[in-house]
């Protein structure tokens, strides 16, 4: 193991502390945590929903998330690495070429096929749950569940509208909306049902036997293997990780299964550990060492993140790798939000910048930005504003809208020239 940690100094240039573990710069692992979630200098070949497919398949999920205030965030997360993808892509790689499924990921996620067995642990542990909340629902709707899984097996996929209750009953039957739709997730959660599409949006259900393709793996692993799944997926998408960056990744397994698999893993030399600029208690893929990107002056993309997004999802981690303190304040109450109601963070290069507060009126075809600001000191606006202005104008297209508002702008000096450049871009600008 040592001489092939030398071969990787080497290449990475990077310098070994005192007990003898590889020590990588800052610079250098951000570099590698943006190249691992596609969003460095994405080579990929391919195009529409095989393209799509491949994301979630190299990030390992996409969560799901029910705010629209700009596009919702799987759709957001998937555009972010590919500007040719349509939110049809996704519907057709669930619905009908079943190349993913939905279950709990991160949280509710989209998930490719070929890994569905590993979720299969937490679907067991969900017909005898341990926690309160799941027991208390269980008690209350667990009636219910014969009945609703007889009605789909007769009628076909159902949704939970379709269990509303007739006018003339009396509340408390077993077709009650709310309890129905509380059993309809249990089903879910056990693997006794999956979603076999979406309809705007709202679950459809089947029998998990008529949406699995042909051949799929439904095997429960042994909990070595479901860890070292865990381990090598989270890593995988994310480059460099602590233990805590693991076990967040994708909530399929306790702690002590991950911590016991990583520890194999790397005395099998399958996973290696290392400093960042002295801080230990990072772990990497070797073969992802060995190809960490080159300068970043070359590839100085802006991207618009959704607030969902993988790379930003933890925030804790954000703050260690990118030095960069970020909180989604559509949950604060209006007079302590700092930047906005939905605000996202703007990355450029391997430096978080700024954030943007937009919302989409899709009616009148017009994305409001209720502000933009940026960090403070930044002031690189001669490289930046003609890369941001058109990444603002695809973003705005992404969102069926064919006009951008400036509303507040920080510095407020940028603002003449940032309306300069979308007009130029055949986008109308309101006046700030």
């Amino acid at each position: 193991m040592q001489a092939s940690l030398f071969r990787w100094n080497r290449q990475l240039s990077c310098k070994f502390s005192l007990n003898g573990m590889m020590n990588l710069s800052a610079d250098k692992a951000r570099r590698l945590i943006l190249d691992s979630q596609m969003l460095f200098d994405n080579c990929e070949t391919s195009t529409g929903k095989h393209r799509t497919a491949s994301i979630i398949e190299k990030l390992g999920y996409i969560q799901i998330d029910t705010i629209s205030v700009v596009q919702r965030a799987h759709h957001h997360t998937l555009w972010t690495r590919y500007s040719g993808y349509h939110p049809d892509m996704l519907h057709q790689l669930q619905a009908v070429d079943r190349k993913i499924f939905e279950y709990w990921g991160h949280s509710a996620s989209y998930l490719p096929m070929r890994d569905y067995r590993y979720y299969t642990y937490r679907m067991k542990n969900f017909r005898d749950p341990k926690d309160k909340w799941s027991k208390e629902r269980l008690k209350k709707c667990g009636h219910l569940m014969d009945g609703i899984l007889e009605r789909i097996r007769k009628e076909g996929p159902l949704g939970s509208r379709d269990f509303k209750s007739n006018p003339e009953t009396k509340r408390g039957q077993w077709w009650d909306w709310k309890p129905a739709k509380t059993a309809l997730e249990l089903l879910f959660w056990r693997g006794d049902l999956m979603v076999t599409r979406r309809d705007k949006f709202q679950r459809i259900y089947d029998l998990t036997e008529r949406v699995l393709p042909d051949g799929t793996d439904t095997s429960m692993p042994q909990k070595d293997e479901l860890g070292r799944f865990l381990v090598r997926r989270a890593l995988r998408s994310q480059g460099i990780a602590a233990m805590n960056d693991i076990v967040k990744h994708i909530h399929a397994a306790g702690r002590e299964i991950i911590e016991r698999a990583a520890e194999s893993l790397q005395e099998e030399e399958e996973v290696v550990s290392i400093n960042v600029d002295g801080n230990h208690g990072y772990y990497a893929l070797p073969d992802l060492l060995e190809n960490v990107p080159s300068d970043s002056g070359n590839f100085r993309n802006v991207h618009i993140l959704s607030p969902f997004d993988n790379l930003i999802i933890q925030r804790d981690r954000m703050r260690r790798f990118f030095n960069f303190d970020y909180a989604l304040e559509c949950y604060t109450p209006r007079a302590k939000r700092r930047y906005g109601y939905f605000v996202l963070p703007v990355l450029w290069g391997t430096e978080f910048i700024g954030r943007v507060d937009p919302r989409a009126d899709r009616k009148k075809e017009v994305l409001t930005l209720h502000s933009l600001q940026f960090e403070k000191g930044f002031d690189e606006w001669e490289e930046l504003l003609p890369v941001l202005a058109g990444k603002l104008a695809d973003f705005a297209v992404f969102n069926n809208c064919g006009r951008i508002e400036l509303k507040d702008v920080k510095p407020r000096k940028i603002i003449t020239p940032l309306k300069r450049l979308l007009k130029n871009m055949e986008l109308e600008n309101a006046d700030v």
